[in-house]
């Protein structure tokens, strides 16, 4: 038996003693990431000869048996044709920011006359004020020339108070007689009334970071370039970081994506325009109609397709140039997937997409959504064969002895995971991954099929976002994993009495049972993260270490360090403690960029300080908005190793963190007159540093 652990063991040493810094940084070494693909080609190809040949149902195997080894087989093949065109595509990673500092030198080399005309269109139907502030504010503090630049606000809700806002800030506001087409047929009216060289798209919850234009637009210097994309990053924390509280530990679900898979697509010539923080040159969008494909509601990445036939590439510049809202709920992600999966699926039925003439074959496996089918029926089908196999007494691979499942399966399975993350340490953690799978595939599955039987016809679904995003519990998610490892439970139960035993062998019953774990643990986590937390406060932290002034009476004031802040709170540390004393109740914080606020002190830990305050002032909170969302200021993840990761992920199913207090709102507390007087907002000094 001990020979049959030596594919096992080498396939880990290969993991443990693979430099991850070099196959994962932007200078990666393409020999080892070939040498690395090598070896789970070669042990992908001996698994599938070895599945094939030997484990397959044998004739006299009874008929359901046979027909659930038979679709698990089916299944199983499909993921690996899936995954196979996964690691192409990482292994042909392109980097392109030595072309966008190239094209920002070049730029910023020419006279603001001859720089291109750029329109800035921010689509949003029913988002909040609160969202759409942001948003607004960022666009306007864009680096580029301002009779060059122009940002239009694309209301779909045709809303009074949002067209006055626009006009007191200096936005462009657009609406249309009606609501055609949803987002593309809101962009394409705009285009039609407009005249910029490009255009550039936002959706209402995406803050440009101000030296966007200059870093992307350089790589239009390529004429067969038609768009731009840059990835979405996020200022928030996704459901699943929030309800864990793993916020700076946990990496969004999106980052495998945007941080390896779009790079890699890229290298394939199959990057595609993601709607938001996405520029298109306008002769690129008049070879192609003048507007944008509406035959799918994923019409952004319907365009990428419609692009390549008239031979214009999507370019994906992985920079964060921009931040926006993650799903605030779980009920907004399973909207934002579903629209996502139905956009895909309905390009199949398309002449303009993948299956489509026109088309390379390389761009036709790109594009086939074959991940929104197969991963809801994979990790569907992972959790529930071990109650399948313990009620039925089936077995997905019949006759097959443990022993094989340790030399030829096991290995090539923890190869895969194993480069996977040697690949992408950053974007792919194995449980995190499956936690994410098992949470949408209830949701994601039935629209798919819907999709498949009726491709068109169906109602276009904005992701609600603010309050609108709800914080309501999934029942469905919590109840239903109850259920299956009940079911699972009782089977092993049933099992292990010699006169109730289903399974006509106990020789896979350790395998099944560590099987069976590892799928309650996936749902024990699925369960946690179903149960909303809620927001742990009210507006995001950045960490930033800046030096500020901090006063508390007229004409004192000490040298401190701002650690954090907000739009409504801030950290701070008080370098002269000694000449500002204990027990401070209201002070002057004087933010450098921005002057100063009041503040109220909620909590003082000696020299620490924790303030509130509500900026009443226009101009000092739009200089506010401008320092923390468009300077390219970060509040991501730290870097994890994955068993910590996964570690903390099961400390929060045993031990629930509460979410810290939320502050005070101090309105209803007045601040002293001196105070008051000392942070009025005057037209000509506000925004200016102290």
């Amino acid at each position: 038996m001990s020979e049959h652990f030596i594919p096992l063991a080498l396939v880990a040493i290969v993991i443990l003693l693979a430099p991850q810094s070099r196959l994962a940084g932007p200078r990666t070494n393409n020999v080892i990431v070939a040498g690395l693909l090598l070896l789970v080609g070669l042990l992908g190809a001996r698994y599938l000869y070895w599945r094939a040949t030997e484990t397959l149902p044998a004739p006299g195997t009874g008929l359901g048996e046979a027909a659930f080894a038979w679709a698990l087989f089916l299944l199983e093949m499909a993921v690996w044709v899936d995954t196979s065109i996964l690691f192409a595509t990482l292994s042909r990673r392109r980097d392109n920011s030595a072309a966008a500092d190239e094209g920002e030198a070049r730029l910023r080399g020419m006279a603001p006359a001859d720089l291109p005309t750029v329109d800035v269109f921010i689509a949003t139907y029913n988002e909040e004020l609160e969202v759409l502030e942001k948003t607004i504010v960022g666009a306007l503090a864009l680096d580029w020339p301002a009779d060059r630049l122009r940002v239009i606000v694309l209301d779909d809700g045709k809303r009074g108070w949002l067209k006055d806002f626009c006009a007191a800030k200096g936005a462009d506001y657009f609406t249309r007689a009606d609501n055609a087409h949803a987002k593309a047929g809101n962009i394409n009216a705009a285009i039609q009334r407009t005249d910029g060289e490009y255009f550039m798209v936002l959706d209402a919850d995406f803050v440009p970071q101000h030296n966007f234009l200059f870093r992307a637009m350089g790589l239009f210097e390529d004429p067969k370039v038609g768009i731009v994309q840059i990835p979405h990053s996020f200022y928030n924390a996704d459901p699943m970081q929030t309800n864990l509280r793993m916020r700076h530990t946990l990496p969004d679900d999106q980052r495998l994506f945007f941080g390896q898979i779009m790079a890699g697509r890229d290298g394939w010539d199959a990057a595609f325009c993601c709607g938001s923080n996405s520029i298109t040159r306008r002769t690129a969008i008049e070879a192609v109609g003048n507007g944008l494909p509406t035959g799918s509601i994923t019409e952004d990445m319907l365009l990428t397709l419609v692009m390549l036939r008239k031979g214009y590439v999507t370019r994906y510049l992985n920079e964060r140039l921009a931040i926006g809202l993650a799903p605030e709920s779980l009920m907004a992600m399973y909207v934002q997937r579903a629209r996502w999966a139905r956009g895909a699926i309905q390009m199949l039925f398309l002449k303009e997409g993948p299956l489509g003439p026109g088309l390379s074959l390389q761009h036709r496996l790109l594009f086939l959504p074959m991940h929104w089918l197969l991963q809801p029926l994979m990790i569907l089908s992972a959790l529930s064969v071990p109650a399948i196999c313990l009620w039925t007494g089936w077995s997905p691979m019949p006759n097959v002895p443990v022993r094989d499942l340790v030399s030829f399966q096991l290995p090539v399975i923890l190869a895969t995971l194993g480069a996977l993350r040697l690949l992408a340490p950053d974007g792919f953690f194995p449980l995190a991954s499956s936690v994410h799978a098992a949470l949408q595939a209830p949701r994601i599955l039935p629209t798919v099929i819907t999709t498949l039987i009726q491709p068109h016809g169906h109602a276009f679904k904005v992701t609600p976002k603010g309050s609108a995003a709800g914080a309501a519990r999934d029942r469905v998610m919590i109840f239903a994993p109850a259920a299956l490892m009940l079911v699972t439970a009782l089977g092993f139960v049933v099992n292990a009495n010699l006169n109730t035993r289903v399974m006509a062998s106990t020789d896979h019953l350790p395998l099944m049972a560590f099987w069976a774990a590892y799928s309650m643990v996936i749902l024990l986590v699925v369960q946690v993260v179903a149960v909303s937390t809620g927001r742990p406060q009210r507006e995001e932290r950045f960490h930033l270490e800046m030096p500020c002034r901090v006063g508390n009476r007229p004409s004192n004031s000490v040298a401190a360090r701002l650690d954090w802040l907000s739009l409504s709170a801030a950290g701070v540390a008080l370098l002269e403690l000694d000449r500002i004393g204990h027990n401070l109740r209201w002070v002057e914080l004087n933010i450098p960029g921005v002057g100063p606020v009041a503040g109220r002190v909620v909590k003082q830990d000696d020299a620490e300080l924790r303030l509130v305050f509500e900026l009443t002032g226009e101009a000092r909170r739009d200089e506010l908005i401008r320092l923390l969302f468009t300077t390219g200021l970060e509040n991501p993840m730290s870097k994890r190793w994955a068993l910590n990761v996964s570690l903390g992920m099961l400390s929060r199913v045993f031990v629930r963190s509460k979410p810290q207090p939320e502050a005070l709102d101090p309105s209803a507390l007045r601040p002293p007159q001196w105070l008051l007087d000392a942070t009025a907002e005057v037209p000509e000094a506000a925004g200016k540093a102290a």
